[in-house]
């Protein structure tokens, strides 16, 4: 496996033309959006009991309300990021995180579930794109040696933005109905989104991204863009990417599930009342944050090689999560409950950061976007998405605490996926293929 070796935080600097302070400009901005992202996305899930009474709907509607987003951005994630990597990534954030934002003010303004389900699909659609292109992005500004960081921190906003979401609805929601907190959460996207566009200017990164990963000169004129059937072919050139994309995916079926029904497992079961619980529930959630920043930070220090161990790692976080979620649910309601749950949350989506280092490596830079879309389509179809409505579905026939036991379910397929990857990866060293060699074309 042809793989480059990691060059210094000057060295890249200096290639990209980026000074370190702007990096960490763009980073900041780029992880507000992703807050925004998901703030707007999980403030449903705080506000879940209200629907319910106002409208009289099942957990299997409610569920469904919160897997659309994820249907949605699994559905576009991959057309809206190579669209993004051949037409520009700032500019394509810009507007998907205007249209998210616009979208979740329309979910304020429903006036009936057919009307919030399709809000919340524009929502997603809006989403769709913005991890993956906002991952390229800050993985083309910052020394190759920091990728699991960059990448878990990052994605680690994903939580962070969930907890607000969920904390702040619930709060909104108890002062000022259900409907306001989508309100609110829609200002401040709108807000983040002009800094945006008044901060990061494509101009300042992407030539001199693209004449890095292309090695060609600034001023050169645009490579001639590669066909479907090229670009699928390097998306999965290498045996254990295919492997990597499912079994991340698998993995994340527990956040969907457990992120989404939290508030309303700690309302029905701890009998908290609808405000405390989003409060409680965002505790929980920060800990899948610091797992994925953590975790992130420790395969890129632990790990001498960067693609088998790991891939071994990530397997050790995934089992890891689905024990601790399983001992769980063997315990009646109370403290160690609630301590096992949060354990289970820290290692439950540790599985980001390595896993988009990997794709990172085993794929060109030039389609990066592109890349991290197919892996982010594989966590949103296999796990975010069905997450969610599967868990309602089982909680309407057997109720929620049983349908929570199901979850660690996930952890053993995810990791039983990921095992066979790194057969495949072992396999490819043994006897390597230059179809599966790393491309910085």
């Amino acid at each position: 496996m042809a793989l480059n070796f990691p060059e210094t935080a000057r060295q890249h600097g200096e290639r990209m033309g980026v000074s370190r302070a702007y990096a960490w400009v763009i980073f900041a901005l780029t992880l507000g959006l992703l807050l925004s992202d998901y703030m707007s996305r999980q403030v449903l899930n705080s506000v879940f009991p209200l629907i319910k009474a106002e409208w009289g709907l099942s957990d299997t509607q409610l569920g469904t309300l919160s897997g659309i987003v994820s249907l949605s951005v699994g559905l576009l994630a991959f057309p809206l990021s190579l669209a993004a990597d051949r037409w520009g990534r700032v500019r394509s954030v810009t507007i998907m995180a205007a249209v998210w934002s616009i979208a979740t003010l329309f979910c304020g303004l429903s006036d009936s579930y057919l009307s919030l389900l399709s809000a919340r699909f524009l929502v997603g659609a809006g989403e769709a794109a913005y991890a993956s292109v906002g991952v390229a992005i800050l993985i083309s500004i910052f020394p190759s040696r920091l990728t699991s960081t960059i990448t878990g921190a990052f994605m680690a906003g994903s939580m962070v933005g969930s907890v607000t979401g969920v904390g702040l609805g619930g709060v909104l929601a108890s002062h000022f109905g259900w409907r306001n907190s989508f309100v609110g959460m829609a200002v401040y996207g709108i807000t983040l989104t002009l800094l945006y566009a008044l901060f990061v200017r494509p101009s300042q990164i992407e030539r001199k991204a693209e004449a890095a990963e292309a090695g060609i000169g600034e001023h050169e004129g645009p490579r001639e863009p590669a066909s479907v059937g090229r670009l699928l072919k390097r998306l999965f050139a290498a045996p254990a990417l295919p492997y990597v994309y499912i079994g991340s995916g698998v993995q994340l079926f527990i956040n969907g599930g457990l992120i989404a029904w939290l508030p309303t497992f700690l309302h029905r079961t701890y009998n908290l009342p609808l405000s405390q619980a989003g409060g409680v529930a965002a505790m929980f959630v920060l800990c899948a944050a610091c797992g994925m920043a953590v975790c992130g930070a420790l395969a890129d220090r632990l790990c001498r090689d960067p693609l088998r161990q790991k891939l071994l790692l990530t397997i050790g976080y995934n089992l890891a999560s689905g024990a601790l979620l399983f001992t769980a649910f063997q315990f009646s309601a109370g403290t160690t409950q609630l301590a096992c749950i949060a354990l289970a949350l820290f290692f439950s989506a540790s599985v980001i950061g390595p896993s988009g280092n990997l794709v990172a490596q085993l794929t060109p830079k030039a389609i990066h976007s592109t890349a991290m879309a197919t892996l982010a389509l594989a966590c949103n179809l296999f796990g975010l998405a069905p997450g969610a409505v599967v868990t309602g579905a089982l909680a309407d026939r057997f109720g929620l605490t049983s349908a929570l036991l199901f979850l660690p379910l996930a952890s053993v397929a995810s990791a039983a996926i990921l095992i066979v990857g790194v057969r495949r990866l072992h396999a490819d060293r043994q006897n390597p293929s230059p179809s599966c060699a790393r491309c910085t074309e």
